[in-house]
């Protein structure tokens, strides 16, 4: 890597003024922005999309679908990563991250405009498959390109500072989209906003598009890139050099398993689960609990610049690795202060009243597999022992298993009662006479509480994801920087973040508590740790190189 050191100091050539470093910095956040804000509004109005782009003879499976295509979105990233990368580094940063910004926005704001399964059928449903698709290729594209982009302007000791305003817009995008989404709903009735309304928020992404292209329009390319150009070191051919040498290869093992993984999965369970929590578990209802969401992230939004300054001063590697620290051993209690801050009848219920389930766990007729799972194979889910165990996880309930009754695949007992079979209606009526509440009593709900623990999860994720955009692009040589960098993160945060609300659901349901989703990252952060305490750089090689 040392024979990048005269390439690296290329943005020391001048002191940009603080002008030219808002300038930057606007034109590169506005990127993220529209990535989150896409990303929420997509998983909030998926129920409605699902009910008019798909089928309408089974919800369910529609609604599964319609996720369906955000977890393609996911996948899809890191290959959108590479190309992304290949053009980043062989292009230039300015080019590629106006053409991520072009497709990323244009693909949201489409999905405001597609016609109905009514009108065209199945075209209906493709049509948003290709554009979720379209978007995740550019999303993997656009974080590699915004966070080099303003890393390169920057001096060594403001590079944390400057990229972390690219870190807060996650939380920032999250609180636009519940604000859009909870103004939209508020302007016209619950039926309109189930028909059409839910197009909205997409369609009113096109403002947000329109003044991202004039301001990335408007930019030139990047120093370190334009300097490397001039003297004719570019990659020839930066996807070989990337992984196809040990060197370069080794880096981003590192960056992924020493911090991404964890930041990936810190960040889903502290700014994205926690919501789906509150609704479905704690069973606070949709609009307190997307208030008390943007309140705690509009709070704790500007820990991500306190951190990435921090990290200017004291090292970027022991504030990520002490974030992940705190999210491995503090996660499973904050959850279980969320619970009873957002619910306590329903505590009160647990701890008085025990569920248990009858039924054979060994049996085939109890089991689901996480392949049939993850697929949303319907065989599986509608077995009865199934069924019962999603409707008692789906109404925060916990349960302890015991030995089948005869003649019956499943039952449930409750305070000496016992419901035998898969009875909805019974379920329901004995679990409420035991206690068990339908949903959070608004006014036994601890808003300020609740924020407060909103607002210390997003100081933790902070901790890491403040710091490690600078990180990632003081590891990797300038040649190679923008694939090298994409990569991880990617895999890091559309993998295994991405996918943690899943597999939280799965544990759940397999071990019969609502707090064995937490389990995932737990250890996730705790191996990441582990890992990046030994492997991980306290100061890249290149940090002071840029």
């Amino acid at each position: 890597m040392a024979m990048d050191a005269t390439t690296m100091t290329a943005a020391a050539d001048r002191d940009f003024t603080r002008s030219e470093e808002r300038q930057v910095v606007l034109a590169s956040t506005l990127g993220t922005v529209f990535e989150w804000y896409d990303f929420f509004i997509y998983g909030s109005l998926a129920v409605f999309m699902s009910s008019v782009l798909f089928p309408p003879d089974n919800p369910t499976a529609a609604l599964l679908a319609s996720l369906g295509a955000l977890a393609a979105g996911f996948v899809i990233r890191p290959i959108g990563a590479i190309l992304f990368g290949r053009i980043g580094d062989m292009v230039g940063r300015k080019y590629t991250f106006l053409i991520t910004i072009v497709m990323m926005g244009g693909s949201t704001a489409l999905i405001g405009f597609l016609p109905s399964y009514a009108t065209v059928g199945h075209a209906a449903w493709i049509s948003l498959l290709v554009l979720r698709l379209v978007q995740g290729l550019a999303v993997g594209g656009e974080y590699g390109g915004a966070v080099i982009y303003v890393a390169e302007h920057s001096r060594a000791d403001r590079r944390g500072l400057l990229t972390g305003w690219i870190q807060i817009t996650s939380s920032i995008g999250l609180a636009l989209s519940i604000i859009v989404i909870l103004g939209t709903q508020a302007f016209m009735t619950e039926e309109a906003f189930k028909v059409w309304g839910w197009r909205l928020p997409f369609i009113l992404s096109i403002a947000m598009l329109a003044f991202s292209i004039y301001v990335r329009a408007k930019l030139h390319e990047s120093p370190v890139f334009a300097r490397m150009k001039a003297e004719r070191r570019l990659s020839k051919n930066p996807v070989r050099d990337t992984f196809g040498r040990w060197s370069s290869l080794r880096l981003i093992l590192i960056a992924l398993f020493g911090v991404t993984a964890g930041m990936g999965a810190s960040y889903f369970t502290g700014q994205f689960y926690v919501m789906i929590f509150m609704q479905q578990v704690v069973k606070i209802d949709l609009q307190t609990s997307y208030m008390l969401m943007a309140v705690g992230l509009l709070i704790g939004s500007p820990s991500f610049i306190l951190f990435g300054w921090l990290s200017d001063r004291i090292g970027r590697k022991w504030l990520m690795m002490a974030g992940l620290l705190l999210a491995a051993v503090c996660y499973r209690p904050m959850f279980a202060s969320l619970m009873e801050a957002g619910n306590p009848q329903l505590v009160a219920a647990t701890r008085s009243a025990p569920v248990t389930v009858h039924a054979d766990t060994a049996s085939d007729a109890c089991s689901f597999g996480l392949a049939a799972s993850l697929l949303n194979t319907h065989g599986d889910h509608a077995k009865p022992c199934v069924q019962a165990k999603k409707l008692l996880i789906a109404g925060g309930i916990n349960f302890s298993y015991a030995a089948p009754l005869e003649g019956q695949a499943v039952a449930i007992s409750v305070q000496g009662r016992t419901v035998q079979g898969y009875d909805p209606a019974a379920y329901r009526k004995v679990l409420g006479e035991a206690g068990y509440p339908a949903k959070a009593d608004p006014a036994q709900v601890a808003s300020a509480k609740i924020v407060l623990l909103l607002v210390i999860m997003t100081i933790v994720v902070a901790m890491i994801y403040g710091p490690v955009a600078s990180f990632l692009v003081e590891l990797f040589p300038a040649n190679i920087r923008y694939t090298a960098l994409s990569f991880p993160y990617h895999i890091g945060a559309g993998i295994f973040g991405g996918f943690l609300p899943f597999f939280a659901t799965y544990l759940s349901l397999a071990v019969g508590d609502v707090f064995a989703g937490l389990w995932y990252p737990v250890v996730i952060t705790s191996v990441t740790l582990l890992i990046g305490v030994i492997v991980l750089p306290n100061k890249p090689q290149l940090a002071k190189e840029l």
